[in-house]
C-alpha cells in the first residue's frame, strides 16, 4: 500500500511540473502569437498604404518602380521579423546579442575590449566592396575573419542585431536594415559567418542615438552618460583618422584623466596597419584605454592590443552620434571640421586650429 501510495504521488508531482511546463509554453506563444498578428497587422497597413501611393503616382514609372522595390524590401524581410521569438531553432537561429547595457557593463566591469561588426567588416570578409573609406583588402578581410571567430577572454565581438524584430529603429532606419539585409543574400552570408551557440555583443553600442525610435526622448542622455563612464577618470589614447576629431568641440572626453592622440590615415588605414600598431604599442601604458576609430580595421587593432594585455574599443561613430545628439533635431546634420562618412558630399573636413587638441597629438601618420 504504501509503495502504491508513493508511486501516485511521484506521478502527481510529474503530472504538475507538466502542467507548469505547459502553461509557461502557452503564456510564450500567446505573447508571440500576438507579435506576429501585429506584424501582419502592419504589412497589411504597410501594403494599404502602398497600393495607395499606386493609384496617386499614376503614370510615373520611376515612382511605381520606388515603390515596387521598397515593397520588395519589406517582403523580403517581414518574414524573419515575424518568426522572431517563434523560431524553430532547428531550421534558423537568431545570434545571441547582448543588448547595449549588458555590452557596456561588460566593458566597465569587466575591463574587456570590443571588435563591432557591421556592413563594412562584413564586406571585406565576403569580398563585395560597400564603403570608400576603406579599399578593398584580401588581407584585412582574413584578419577580420580571424576576429570574429576568435576566443579570446578579454575580447567582446559585437555584431548588429539586425535579424529579427526591427522595433526599436526609426522607419527610416528599419528600412535601410532591410535592405542591406535582402540585398545580394547578405543574410545567408552573415549565417554562414555566425556561430550559433557564440554570445555576441551589441555593435550599435556606439551608435546609441539616431537610429532609435526613441532618439527625441531621454532615452539617449542616459545611454551616453552611461558610455562616458568607461573613460571616466582613464588614460586615453584615441588611433583615430585624420580628420575623426573625437571628442573635439564637445564635452564627451571631459571625464578622462588624460588625451593622447594617434592619427592614422582618413581612409584606407589598413594600408599602414602594422606601423599604427606599433606606434600604439610605443604609447601604450600599463592602464591606458584605447579608443579607436578608423573604419574595419579597427576591430582587428582592438583585438591585437587585447592580445597584448590592453583594454581597446572599437567605438567608432560615436563622436558624430554624439554632436547630432547635441544638435537634437533626430537626424544626421553636418558637423564643421569633423569627417563624415554618413553623409553624401560630406566626407572632407575643413582645417582646424586648436591648440588643445594638436597638443593631445603624439603620433600623425596620417
Amino acid at each position: 500500500m504504501n509503495g502504491n501510495t508513493a508511486d501516485v504521488e511521484q506521478k502527481i508531482i510529474l503530472l504538475e511540473q507538466r502542467i507548469s511546463e505547459l502553461e509557461t509554453q502557452n503564456t510564450y506563444l500567446k505573447r508571440n502569437c500576438e507579435v506576429l498578428t501585429q506584424n501582419m497587422r502592419d504589412i497589411f497597413e504597410m501594403n494599404k498604404q502602398l497600393m495607395m501611393q499606386f493609384s496617386e503616382i499614376g503614370g510615373s514609372m520611376a515612382s511605381v518602380s520606388l515603390t515596387h522595390t521598397i515593397l520588395k524590401m519589406h517582403c523580403g524581410n517581414a518574414a524573419y521579423e515575424a518568426i522572431d521569438g517563434l523560431v524553430n531553432q532547428k531550421t534558423y537561429y537568431f545570434p545571441n546579442i547582448k543588448n547595449c547595457d549588458e555590452t557596456i557593463d561588460e566593458i566597465i566591469r569587466n575591463r574587456k575590449s570590443i571588435a563591432r561588426f557591421g556592413d563594412g567588416e562584413f564586406s571585406q570578409i565576403t569580398g563585395v566592396a560597400r564603403q570608400k573609406f576603406q579599399k578593398m583588402d584580401r588581407k584585412l578581410g582574413i584578419r577580420l575573419e580571424e576576429v570574429l571567430h576568435s576566443n579570446h577572454p578579454n575580447m567582446l565581438i559585437a555584431i548588429a542585431n539586425n535579424y529579427g524584430n526591427l522595433d526599436a529603429f526609426t522607419d527610416f532606419a528599419a528600412s535601410g536594415i532591410r535592405e542591406y539585409m535582402h540585398n545580394g543574400n547578405m543574410r545567408k552570408q552573415h549565417m554562414e559567418l555566425l556561430e550559433r551557440d557564440k554570445v555576441y555583443y551589441d555593435a550599435y553600442v556606439s551608435r546609441p542615438y539616431v537610429m532609435y525610435r526613441d532618439c527625441m526622448t531621454d532615452a539617449p542622455r542616459q545611454r551616453f552618460q552611461k558610455l562616458r563612464k568607461i573613460w571616466d577618470g582613464r588614460n586615453l589614447i584615441i588611433v583615430e583618422g585624420a580628420q575623426t576629431r573625437m571628442g573635439v568641440g564637445n564635452d564627451l572626453l571631459d571625464g578622462a584623466k588624460e588625451v593622447k592622440r594617434i592619427l592614422a590615415p582618413a581612409t584606407s588605414s589598413f594600408d599602414r596597419y602594422d606601423e599604427i600598431l606599433q606606434t600604439a604599442l610605443k604609447y601604450g601604458e600599463e592602464d591606458t584605454l584605447f579608443l579607436i576609430a578608423m573604419g574595419p580595421s579597427a576591430g582587428v587593432l582592438a583585438y591585437d592590443l587585447t592580445v597584448e594585455g590592453y583594454q581597446a574599443l572599437d567605438i567608432g561613430h560615436l563622436d558624430l552620434e554624439y554632436e547630432w545628439f547635441l544638435a537634437g533635431k533626430g537626424e544626421r546634420v553636418s558637423i564643421p571640421c569633423k569627417y563624415n562618412n554618413e553623409i553624401p558630399g560630406d566626407d572632407y573636413a575643413e582645417e582646424l586650429k586648436d591648440p588643445v587638441y594638436e597638443g593631445q597629438i603624439v603620433e600623425n601618420l596620417s
